[in-house]
């Protein structure tokens, strides 16, 4: 059971419709136990600024029964795989996603789009990369997934892709299959926009039965063993 959303997005993103509060009431609703805030960079058109995430400390570590992480969507702006949020503010949030939108940069080759994952999934503030099975940005998927594994970072299976992102469900498929086949961990996020698709992985799910994706890959399937990452990101990254 997926008990973790790790892909979320408040009014504050411009374009998604639900308060913290919210979102926190519909995921104890929907029997969520922990969700990541994550709302657009500000390379976004309508996100929030810089200071938005850099006061998300204000924000309660639970409500209603559900812990709240604090977060990012960071926008990928340029092919060398450099995010819009400046390391200042990465340092002051618990759960990073990278990923691309053509609203924030043109897309390109297979060449390009691979490297800029490769370098983001490098980065030390950056835990996953969102989306990465949209097929306007194609990359390839072996090299995106070996660099997953090597930097121990996650690979996203995104359920809203889905539905916006035409032709998604092939790359996710293969994606999940690759990290499958190489012990790299995925995470599932919603992408939800409006409070009643937090937790809602219908379409994820389906992707993961068809691959019999192990557990124990599966991120969002345990509080605890999430918890313990977040406890040994804050410890990696305060070695830095």
């Amino acid at each position: 059971m997926i008990v973790i959303d790790t892909h979320t997005h408040t009014i504050s993103s411009g374009h998604a419709y639900s308060t913290v509060q919210e979102m926190a009431k519909e995921a104890a609703v929907n029997g969520v136990k922990m969700f990541a805030v994550t709302d657009h960079g500000p390379a976004m058109l309508g996100a929030p600024s810089l200071y938005h995430f850099g006061n998300l400390h204000t924000i309660p570590r639970e409500l209603y029964g559900v812990r709240i992480i604090k977060g990012v969507e960071a926008n990928i702006i340029d092919y060398n795989g450099k995010i819009d949020i400046p390391e200042i503010y990465l340092k002051r949030l618990e759960f990073v996603l990278a990923s691309f939108h053509d609203i924030c940069i043109e897309p390109s080759t297979v060449e390009d789009h691979t490297n800029a994952l490769v370098n983001a999934l490098r980065n030390p503030y950056i835990d996953a990369v969102a989306h990465p099975g949209n097929p306007t940005f194609q990359v390839d998927i072996d090299k995106v997934v070996a660099a997953a594994k090597k930097y121990n970072k996650f690979i996203e299976i995104n359920n809203h892709s889905f539905i916006v992102r035409t032709g998604s469900e092939k790359n996710c498929k293969e994606f999940a299959l690759k990290c499958k086949e190489n012990g790299v961990s995925i995470v599932c996020g919603s992408d939800a926009h409006i409070s009643f698709d937090v937790g809602n992985f219908e379409r994820v799910k389906n992707i993961l039965n068809e691959v019999e994706m192990p557990e124990e890959l599966i991120i969002n399937t345990s509080v605890e063993r999430f918890e313990e990452y977040l406890r040994l990101r804050r410890e990696r990254l305060a070695a830095l």
